[in-house]
């Protein structure tokens, strides 16, 4: 019997255990068996194998053949162990030397003509390789995502007799030496939103900090085009967030696109989604919204009509910055570190304090409705703001507003002070760097009292006001919070006890 080894890659989260193809040629009537828990796209590499074997003119044994997907008890899905076991028979048949397998790793689709076609996970795999210290074969289709892993070693091939001709010495894959993409970010524009000056300001403290922001308002009156500009004041992401950003896309079902490399996610799913489609799930669990959002922003438009299973999947993200998904067989944890902004109107109808009266809600449905949102998650978002209609004077001003790229400027300059002072945002603090960087005087400690006392604030509303206090001081430049700064975060909680 004569067995032949080749390493390569399963995903698993954004990471990738290295999977052992053993091919096994036996004595008996040929046969072609996969094991080690494979789904249906590995156990349909058979047929694809064969034919594109066949197709190279190569020899497919006529023997019993084995194929143990080790280890044994973690799942296998995709397409990506086609090429790893067309080498691997070839291996096992003689038809390739053993050793030339060393040292590398192996990842393609085949086609039935020997074609190698695109993966899934193309990144997340050449990281794992580049820390075993391993090149790594894949098609040339995914050498753009795999050289995102600064270091790799990334051989493009377009077929398996390209691969073998390099196993064999005769025409060996020459390194992928594309260009690095550029860090970039396209996004909308603050200074189309006409007036919500107070808006504004709050969305800029949430993006010096990291803070999480709830906005309600009627309808039209500009939240979701708000949202949808936030991700343009957020700092540039460091390489390494945005390669943790690329991994997670790329594990997932639509892939990661090279050409957003840099550019912060957004992800606004509709209010019927599920909680597997917003925390992850299913038989192999993928990352969900959340995690697509990691370093990114997760929108949340018509907070109230998301079912309410669905909003309370998000309590522990939001704290923890991670997801762990348990299943019988399985358990997979995704990162999720993501910004929430969510937005809601202030009643049934949506016209609760509009000016024009129309509003017809009594206070029972008001509470019912706002009741939708749990106390523990409402107690989770640091920045609670009222937006109200535009008046006309500023929907037919011709004075543009502040644009993105000035918030932005304030922004990062707050950010950088606060990965100087902590290397962290404000947060993310603990209790302890709370008490050591988030110290009040006296007048503020006089106002954070009176607060506790009025609005019946929990110890975490109490924790975040300061949070939030820490990062207003800090885009007014000040290394002290003030008085004005704790009010300031103080009136971000006003509206507590409406939920």
């Amino acid at each position: 019997m004569t067995v032949a080894t080749v390493a390569s890659r399963a995903l698993c989260g954004v990471q990738a255990p290295e999977v052992t193809v053993e091919v096994h040629l036996g004595p008996g009537l040929p046969a072609f068996h996969i094991v080690g828990l494979p789904d249906a796209e590995v156990r349909e590499a058979r047929d694809r194998v064969r034919a594109a074997l066949n197709h190279a003119h190569f020899e497919f044994p006529a023997r019993r053949i084995t194929v143990n997907l080790a280890p044994a008890e973690l799942p296998k899905d995709s397409s990506r162990f086609d090429l790893p076991i067309a080498l691997g028979i070839l291996a096992a048949s003689g038809q390739l030397e053993a050793q030339a397998l060393d040292g590398q790793e192996f990842a393609g689709e085949l086609s039935l003509t020997g074609e190698l076609r695109p993966v899934r996970g193309a990144l997340a795999m050449a990281l794992s390789a580049r820390g075993a210290g391993r090149a790594f074969v894949l098609p040339e289709g995914n050498a753009p995502q795999a050289a995102l892993a600064q270091g790799a070693q990334i051989l493009p091939a377009r077929s398996l007799l390209e691969v073998v001709a390099h196993l064999a010495n005769e025409a060996r894959l020459a390194p992928y030496c594309g260009e690095a993409p550029v860090m970039r970010g396209d996004y909308a524009d603050f200074s189309d939103v006409k007036g919500q000056q107070q808006a504004k300001r709050a969305l800029e403290v949430a993006a010096a900090g990291g803070h999480s922001v709830l906005m309600i308002g009627p309808p039209g009156t500009g939240k979701s085009m708000l949202a949808l500009r936030f991700p343009g004041i957020l700092p540039p992401m460091s390489e390494v967030d945005a390669l943790e950003v690329a991994a997670v896309h790329s594990v997932s079902t639509q892939g990661f696109d090279t050409t957003r490399w840099g550019e912060r996610p957004f992800r606004a799913p509709h209010h019927s989604a599920s909680a597997p489609a917003l925390v992850g799930g299913g038989h192999l669990p993928r990352p969900g919204e959340i995690s697509l959002a990691h370093h990114g922003v997760l929108f949340l438009d018509e907070l109230p009509e998301f079912d309410r299973d669905v909003l309370e999947a998000l309590r522990e993200p939001i704290e923890t910055g991670r997801v762990a998904i348990s299943r019988a067989a399985r358990q997979v944890e995704f990162p999720a570190r993501f910004q929430l902004i969510a937005a809601m109107n202030p009643c049934p109808c949506g016209h609760c304090g509009d000016r024009s009266g129309r509003c017809r809600c009594t206070p029972e449905r008001i509470a019912r409705y706002r009741g939708r949102i749990s106390g523990p998650l409402a107690d989770r978002i640091d920045i609670k703001l009222e937006v109200p209609a535009p008046r006309e004077a500023e929907l037919t001003g011709t004075v543009p507003g502040e644009s993105s790229g000035d918030i932005a400027k304030r922004v990062g300059r707050a950010r950088e002070a606060q990965l100087a002072r902590q290397a962290k945002p404000n947060a993310l603090l603990g209790t302890r760097e709370i008490d050591r960087h988030c110290a009040t005087g006296r007048e503020g400690g006089e106002l954070l009292r009176h607060a506790l006392a009025r609005l019946l604030l929990s110890p975490r509303a109490y924790h975040r006001i300061l949070r939030v206090a820490r990062s207003i001081a800090d885009l007014a430049g000040t290394s002290a919070i003030g008085a004005e700064h704790v009010a300031e975060a103080i009136q971000y909680r006003r509206i507590d006890a409406s939920f």
